[in-house]
């Protein structure tokens, strides 16, 4: 008996579906599902019998976790650098493949959707998310930095919004989504099957985008715990209060200022973060406002991640919260007063010795 491929292709009535196929560890990316992803994609635009494209996840927790980060700390802590850094460049230009396809792609952000999830879904032409939906970058929750474009989806979410997100890890649930720019419509996880029904049913001229708004509701509100999860833009005033501060430091202290419990707690959290992954993400959302496109936005992550995967804090983040799960990461330095005053420019003007394009 042999396995079930970790990407489950099918074509049927122009429809071209790909379906990430480990739903045992929540269908987390690895180098193998990039390479069959990107053969598949490229192989799909000169195929007359594939119109659109649907991307989805296998099992009913999510789309997909993230990349598989035990599998790139294990190549790190062996000094296989050079390794993680191919992964990386594969990742990213699939990334770039999916934003630039001539095809729609449709992605299905039911359940999670994080980290290299989002890369494959966020920069997707249809973004779909349900009442299942949690989406984050959480990065700097492991000593590292938000990648695979998603410091580009950050930096233009409305204010400061992509700030907090970044910095503080912090989820979306659906309506969070659609107000940051992560996703486009929501429907209630019922009714994908219905939408899958009427994509491979399509009459002309009702485009992909088009059959989606049939189905576009809007979301509920979050309840978590019996009450109901105060939204970001209900939040948006103190954040961008707090987190238009130039430095972690003058974010910090504005928090502490708030008279909102919220942002104290928000402050709570940045304390408990990598301060090398805190102020190298800050610098790098601030910069990529000024990128002119994904693609650009994608080698600077590509710069900056292969200069945090030197550093000590990814490993030691992926230690803490992956494989021992002790969640008591040792950060080097331990604290923001310690960082090298150069530290994030080091990490922006890091340039690898193989290029991403």
């Amino acid at each position: 008996m042999t396995d079930e491929p970790q990407v489950l292709v099918n074509v049927a009535d122009g429809v071209g579906r790909l379906t990430l196929n480990r739903p045992r560890v929540l269908n987390a990316l690895n180098a193998g599902m990039v390479d069959t992803l990107t053969e598949v994609l490229q192989g799909w635009v000169g195929d007359s019998e594939v119109s659109v494209v649907v991307l989805d996840g296998a099992g009913e927790r999510g789309l997909c976790a993230g990349g598989d980060i035990r599998e790139l700390a294990e190549n790190t802590a062996a000094g296989k650098h050079a390794g993680a850094r191919a992964f990386f460049r594969a990742e990213y230009r699939l990334n770039a493949l999916i934003a630039e396809y001539p095809k729609p792609v449709v992605a299905l952000m039911d359940g999670i959707t994080m980290g290299g999830g989002i890369g494959l879904a966020g920069h997707a032409a249809i973004r779909i998310v349900t009442e299942r939906s949690r989406l984050a970058m959480p990065e700097t929750r492991i000593g590292f930095t938000p990648d695979v474009g998603g410091s580009w989806l950050l930096a233009r979410a409305p204010g400061e919004l992509g700030t907090y997100l970044a910095l503080n890890s912090a989820s979306m649930a659906a309506a969070d989504a659609i107000d940051t720019g992560f996703a486009d419509f929501y429907l209630p996880s019922e009714l994908l099957p219905h939408l899958l029904q009427a994509l491979a049913e399509r009459a002309d001229p009702g485009s992909p985008a088009e059959i989606a708004m049939l189905f576009d509701e809007t979301p509920e509100p979050l309840v978590a715990d019996g009450e109901t999860v105060q939204s970001l833009r209900s939040r948006r005033e103190w954040i961008d209060a707090c987190y238009s501060a130039d430095t972690v430091p003058a974010i910090l202290e504005r928090l502490r200022a708030r008279p909102e419990q919220a942002a104290h707690r928000a402050a709570d959290e940045l304390e408990q973060l990598s301060p090398t992954a805190l102020s190298v993400t800050l610098a790098t959302l601030r910069a990529a406002r000024e990128l002119p496109s994904l693609r650009d936005a994608l080698e600077q992550e590509y710069g900056v991640g292969s200069w945090l995967l030197e550093q000590q804090d990814f490993a030691e983040g992926v230690r803490a919260l992956l494989i021992d799960r002790d969640r008591s990461p040792r950060w080097q330095p331990a604290t923001l007063a310690e960082l090298p005053a150069d530290a994030a420019a080091s990490a922006l003007a890091h340039r690898p010795a193989e290029p991403l394009w």
